[in-house]
Order: structure tokens, then C-alpha cells, then sequence
């Protein structure tokens, strides 16, 4: 399989992936997904930091100081009390975060109800769910058919209701309890109900809200809403970010006008041990009349996070193309520039999701993350494995290579690919070696011992090649062609191929000795060298190719082989290469040089000069 096919699979592996996350991500959401996502959610709000609300709502805490002067829970005369006070400085409105469900002492319960008609107020109501969790389904076109239906309403006693606005306090945590959104319309199996905070908002403004897929209007307020009418919540700060402000004080006539006029005023208990409370990512234990309170700002002040359909088909579409950003990258140049660039676009992508959720924006961290992720390393994991294999495979190729080639070939091969792509003009050197008698011979050894004898031949002329940096060109039969001159010509290289030949002589003589049969076969070798131009080039196509060259000086360096044997020697050496090797060369200091003679060269009309060479041991 080659690598544009695997990359081509790995994006469609990756795409799909990213696919499906988005799909159960945009229509119902994932238990791990949204464990991830709170985290980070919560990593992002500490990044960006608390920040002062709006001066839109303030609390009124029934506290530890409350309790002690009055008691816990405070009865209800003393609420109907504090609600006259509260509102006698002209809040906008009143939200009292208190379960009127079970009834008290005649005298307390007409107080609190003349208290609460005495301006615009809201009490609390609480949904009980069959389970524990809610699951909110995306449903296209019908903004109610999302939202969960209660199996109970806890709803204040009807003499209350009658007196004030009625809300429902619940709210939507993660697994660890942290509020993420508050449901803005609760469903039971006769009635819709608005929220607590939504009722507040509404009763401040003097609107009616209205429900629109994806939203809901409070006036000409537009508000985002995620599925299932959910509004998303996020804090400020820790506990107190809302101004706040002991009961107690406003019992005894001692809380400032300024504290209350023209706010929203919510009533709910901060009492140690004796009120809800939340872990938020700015405070452990947040008073759920601070959640609340925090979910009336956002309504009032437009200022809540974004987090609705639209925001989930962003998320969606990055879950798609981030992976595919990615292994496209790995698959485009796994170097160091490479992965600069991927690092660099993910902290690129990172800062745009810090950027937007600082403004408002909720684009989710877990779905590009889990999206992504996961194709990334395995691609990249499976890249590095078949990039190992390959460089094992390279590396054979190239060990095959160096054995046959001189050293440095193969890489200067690897550096210049087209290296000898077009023929090329230039001096070498050639030695050539020759068996002699050893093909009648061949005829009774059999194939294997042909190849034994032949393999053990060939290994001692690549020793000697690569010993004085030549280049096999080719094994001919029981003889080979060594090449002095590439890469590149070199000053020495008619005296480095006169020391190949000579050492050739040196070993083939006494790796005949070692076959004593070979001497009763009258079993020889002949060697003949030369220097001069040559053309060399690569002769084949498609994936098999072959280095070699041709010209006159290839042709007279094999007909000395034929000098040699005509004269009994060893070896035959051109004048040219043994003039351009030089009187210290090997050649010449190492055995007997006759010559110059001049000599005939079959298929050739010009005679030569050579040298015949005798060992000085024989």
C-alpha cells in the first residue's frame, strides 16, 4: 500500500470519527465528553479569572447571624417582616429562594402573604425527577419536545401562589455537582413553568417571556439557549461576588436604600449547614442563592455565555476538520518544520477557544480534543512504524548496494538521484580479472560447487575493490570489471587501480593454492589495467538500473587480459596507467616490470605500449 493510499484512508478514518463525535456530541451529548468538557471548562474560568458583575441583583442572606438572632428556619411573621422591609426601599423586583410547601401558623402565613403583595415578588418552586440526571435531546423544530418532564412539582401553597410569581429553583450539574446550566422552562405532564431566575428577570423587566427554538425573548432580549431551553451558567467569582447582605440588618431597619433600590433583591439561606450549596471553579461551596442570583444577571444583563445550536454546529464542523488538519500535517512532512507547525496550530486553535469563551462564546475544548486526538497519534504512531520499516528496508538496500558498489556510491547515490541520469565523459581507471580454464572445468563441478567456488572468488575481488576504493561495474561470468573514477575522478585513481590489480594477483594466487585440484586443472588467472576516458552512464529503465561505462579505454583494459596470457604473466598494464600511477606506485616497486613493449590488441587497428608484470615472489 503506498503512502498516498494510507493517507487517503486515514483522513476518512478521521473524518468519520470526527463525525460521529460531533453527531452524539450535537444531539445528545456524552457522559465522558461532558466530564472532559466541565474540566476544562472550569480551567478556562480560572485562566480568564473573576471578573465584577453588573450591579443588577443583590442578595439578602438569611446567615449565621440571622439564625442566631432569630432562628433557623426563620418563621414566617419574621419573613413577612424582612420582605416589608426589603421591599419598602423599592427593589424591581423580589425573589424569594424559599419552599413555601407545607403551611405555618395562620397568623405568620397572612403576613407573608400581605408582605408579598405589597410589590412585584417571585417564590420558588421545585421539579423531582424520576432519576436523578436528566437526558436533553436536540429536537428540530419543536423547542419544548428537548426539555425533560418532571414526575412532581413541589409548588408553594396556593394562597402564596396567588400572591406572587412562582419559579422553579432546580438546576442542571456536572458529575461533580457543579451547576453547568439552569432549565429555563420546566415540563410536567399538564403545564409549562418557567425558572426561578427567568421569572425573576421577566417580573423585573415587566415582560412576558417567549420560547423560540433556540432562545428565549425577554422583550426585544434576545437570550441563547442550549438543548433543552438551558440556560449556561458561569460564575463571576467566588462566594460574594454578588453583593450581599445580612437579614438581620434589614430586620433591624439597618440596610442602605442604596443596597436594594432599583435592583433585583433574592432571599435565600447562607446559613452554615442549612442551605444548598454548589462547587464552583472559583469557590467549593457557592450558596445556591448565589447560582440563582448569578443566572437572574445573565438574563438581566445579556451577558451569560452562548452556547446554542449554532455554537454546537461550530463545534461539530471543527471536530471534523481539526483531525483532518492534522494527519494531513503528519502525512505532509513529518520533520521538526512539520511539527512546529502542528504545535503551532493547535496553541493557535487553543487561544481562539480561550478568546471566545472570555467573550461568551462556550466552543467546546473536549469534542475537538477527543475529535482529534486519537487519529493524530495513531496516525502518527503508524507513520513512525512503517517510517522504521521502510528505513530497515532502505537500509538493506543500501548494505546490497555498498556490497557491490565502492564506498561512498550508494550514498552519494542517495544524495544525487540523478546521479549519471545522462551519460557522462570523463578519465578513469579500469582493472580487469579474468579465471582462466575454469569454464571447461565448471562442466564437471556441478551448479552448487560452480557457485561456492564463484562466491568465494567474488568476495575476495569486492575485499580488494573496496579496499582501494573501486567500483564493480559487473561480474562477467568468472571475471569482473573494477572502476576507478566515481563518484567523481580523483589524482589517484590510476595508482589506486594499480595497487587493486596487483593485490588481486596477491589473493587469487593463493586462493588457487588453497584448491589444489585447480592446479591439475591448470586452472590461471589473468588481470589487465588501464587508464584513459571513458563515458559512463546508466544502462536500463523503470526500477532496474545498472551503472556502467564504455568507450576505448574499457576496451583496451580487457584486451590486456589477452597480453598477459600471451606473454605468461599475471598482469598486463597499459603505458598510460603506469605513467599516470608513477614510479612510487605499488606496481612498480612491488614485482617486475617488463617493457615498455609494443603490442597488438585483437579488434583493434592501433598497437599500444604495455608492461608486463611479474611478481618478484615467483
Amino acid at each position: 500500500m503506498n503512502h498516498r493510499l494510507q493517507t487517503v484512508i486515514a483522513l476518512l478514518l478521521a473524518g468519520l470519527w470526527g463525525a460521529a463525535l460531533g453527531y452524539i456530541s450535537f444531539n445528545a451529548g456524552s457522559g465522558l465528553l461532558d466530564r472532559m468538557e466541565a474540566s476544562l471548562a472550569d480551567i478556562r474560568s480560572a485562566i480568564i479569572g473573576a471578573k465584577a458583575p453588573p450591579p443588577i441583583v443583590s442578595i439578602v442572606a438569611i446567615d449565621d447571624r440571622t439564625a442566631a438572632a432569630h432562628g433557623y428556619p426563620l418563621d414566617r411573621a419574621t419573613l413577612a417582616r424582612l420582605v416589608n422591609a426589603i421591599i419598602a426601599l423599592k427593589p424591581k423586583a423580589l425573589a424569594l429562594d424559599i419552599l413555601l410547601v407545607d403551611p405555618g401558623p395562620e397568623e405568620g402565613d397572612a403576613a407573608l402573604v400581605a408582605a408579598l403583595r405589597q410589590g412585584p415578588s417571585v417564590i420558588a418552586a421545585a421539579a423531582t425527577f424520576a432519576q436523578s440526571r436528566q437526558r436533553v435531546t436536540d429536537a428540530a423544530g419543536d423547542p419544548l419536545a428537548a426539555i425533560p418532564e418532571a414526575n412532581q412539582l413541589l409548588l408553594p401553597l396556593p394562597r402564596f401562589a396567588g400572591a406572587a410569581a412562582v419559579g422553579i429553583v432546580n438546576v442542571a450539574t456536572d458529575q461533580t455537582g457543579t451547576p453547568r446550566f439552569i432549565p429555563l422552562i420546566s415540563r410536567a405532564a399538564d403545564r409549562l413553568d418557567p425558572a426561578f431566575p427567568l421569572r425573576a428577570a421577566s417580573v423585573a423587566l415587566g415582560v412576558d417571556p417567549t420560547i423560540e427554538p433556540n432562545a428565549i425573548m425577554l422583550g426585544n432580549l434576545r437570550i441563547p439557549t442550549d438543548v433543552g431551553q438551558r440556560l449556561p451558567v458561569t460564575f463571576y467569582g467566588g462566594r460574594g461576588s454578588i453583593a450581599t447582605f445580612s437579614a438581620a440588618d434589614a430586620l433591624d431597619g439597618k440596610l442602605s436604600a442604596d443596597a436594594v433600590a432599583d435592583r433585583v433583591v433574592v432571599i435565600g439561606s447562607t446559613v452554615t449547614g442549612g442551605g444548598d450549596v454548589f462547587p464552583t471553579p472559583f469557590d467549593p461551596v457557592m450558596p445556591g442563592v448565589e447560582v440563582m442570583s448569578t443566572a437572574i444577571t445573565h438574563l438581566i444583563a445579556g451577558d451569560g455565555m452562548v452556547r446554542d445550536h449554532r455554537i454546537r454546529l461550530i463545534d461539530a464542523g471543527t471536530a471534523v476538520g481539526l483531525p483532518l488538519m492534522l494527519v494531513s500535517l503528519i502525512a505532509w512532512r513529518r520533520s521538526a518544520v512539520g511539527y512546529l507547525i502542528i504545535v503551532l496550530m493547535l496553541i493557535v486553535w487553543a487561544m481562539i477557544n480561550l478568546s471566545a469563551y472570555a467573550h461568551g462564546y462556550w466552543l467546546s475544548a473536549a469534542l475537538p480534543i477527543a475529535a482529534a486526538l486519537p487519529p493524530a497519534l495513531i496516525f502518527g504512531a503508524a507513520e513512525l512504524w512503517l517510517d522504521r520499516g521502510r528505513a530497515r528496508h532502505y537500509a538493506e538496500q543500501s548494505a546490497l548496494l555498498q556490497r557491490i558498489e565502492a564506498p561512498g556510491l550508494g550514498e552519494w547515490l542517495a544524495r544525487d538521484p540523478n546521479f549519471l541520469a545522462k551519460p557522462v565523459r570523463q578519465n578513469a581507471a579500469v582493472v580487469f580479472i579474468d579465471l582462466s580454464g575454469f569454464t571447461g572445468l565448471s562442466e564437471n563441478l556441478g551448479p552448487v560447487k560452480v557457485s561456492e567456488v564463484l562466491s568465494g572468488f567474488f568476495e575476495l575481488i569486492d575485499e580488494e575493490a573496496r579496499a582501494h576504493g573501486g567500483a564493480i561495474t559487473s561480474f562477467m561470468g568468472d571475471g569482473a570489471m573494477i572502476l576507478f573514477g566515481l563518484p567523481e575522478p580523483a589524482e589517484d585513481d590510476a595508482a589506486r587501480a594499480a595497487a587493486c590489480a596487483v593485490g588481486l594477483c596477491d589473493r587469487t594466487r593463493a586462493w588457487l593454492r588453497v584448491h589444489a585440484d585447480f592446479a591439475q586443472k591448470k586452472i590461471g588467472f589473468k588481470v589487465g589495467a588501464h587508464c584513459g576516458p571513458i563515458v559512463a552512464s546508466r544502462l536500463g529503465t523503470g526500477d532496474r538500473q545498472q551503472i556502467t561505462a564504455a568507450g576505448d579505454t574499457i576496451n583496451v583494459g580487457s584486451r590486456l587480459m589477452e597480453v598477459a596470457a600471451r606473454h605468461g604473466v599475471e598482469l598486463a598494464l597499459s603505458a598510460e596507467i603506469v605513467r599516470a600511477a608513477g614510479p612510487d606506485s605499488v606496481v612498480m616497486q612491488s614485482g617486475r616490470m617488463e617493457g615498455p613493449l609494443e603490442t597488438a590488441l585483437r579488434g583493434r587497428a592501433s598497437r599500444i605500449d604495455a608492461w608486463l608484470w611479474r611478481s618478484s615472489t615467483l
